[in-house]
C-alpha cells in the first residue's frame, strides 16, 4: 500500500537544477522556532501564590518574517537558535528573573515584550540586517504554563 522507493539519482545543483531555480518566489514568509527555559521569579503587588518565590518551565515561540534569498531560505533555523542562545537565553535560563531582567514586575506580559525587543534588536544588527532581507519579528509567545501565555505582536510594538 505504501511503497518505499529509493531515489534513482540524487539531484545535483547546476546539473539537474539551475541555481536560478532555487528561489521559487519573492513573497514574504514567516519561520517559527520555539525554545524552553527554566527560571524562578516572584511578583510584586500581587496577592496570590505568585507573590512567593517559585519557578516555571517557560516556552517561547518566535515568528520571524522576511524574504527568501537566492537559495530560497529566509533565515536558517540554526541562526535563530544562535541568537536565542547567545543574546536572550543567557539572561533567562536557570536564573532568578527579578535579578537578571531590567527592573520590572516579572509577569509574562512584561517579559514577552522584553524578549520581543531583544530579538528585534538582534535582527537589526548590521551583519544580520544585510544577511536577512526584510527580517522582522512578527510575534513572540511566552508560555508560563502549558495552557497560559502572553504574546507581543509587531503591529502592537511598532504603533503603541
Amino acid at each position: 500500500m505504501y511503497g518505499f522507493r529509493i531515489v534513482d539519482k540524487l539531484q545535483k545543483i547546476d546539473e539537474d537544477i539551475n541555481r536560478s531555480q532555487l528561489k521559487y518566489h519573492q513573497k514574504r514568509v514567516l519561520v517559527s522556532k520555539e525554545f524552553t527555559f527554566d527560571a524562578a521569579h516572584h511578583l510584586h503587588c500581587y496577592e496570590g501564590k505568585c507573590k512567593n518565590l517559585h519557578g516555571h518551565t517557560y516556552k517561547v515561540i518566535f515568528g520571524i518574517s522576511g524574504y527568501v534569498d537566492d537559495r530560497g531560505l529566509m533565515m536558517d533555523f540554526g541562526d535563530i537558535k544562535d541568537i536565542w542562545k547567545n543574546e536572550i537565553e543567557i539572561h533567562l535560563d536557570h536564573r532568578y528573573l527579578n535579578e537578571t531582567l531590567p527592573p520590572m514586575n516579572t509577569t509574562a506580559e512584561n517579559m514577552v515584550v522584553w524578549i520581543y525587543e531583544k530579538m528585534a534588536e538582534a535582527l537589526t544588527k548590521e551583519e544580520r540586517k544585510n544577511q536577512y532581507s526584510g527580517a522582522r519579528v512578527e510575534f513572540v509567545r511566552l508560555f508560563e504554563t502549558p495552557t497560559s501565555y502572553a504574546e507581543a505582536r509587531r503591529e502592537w510594538m511598532e504603533v503603541e
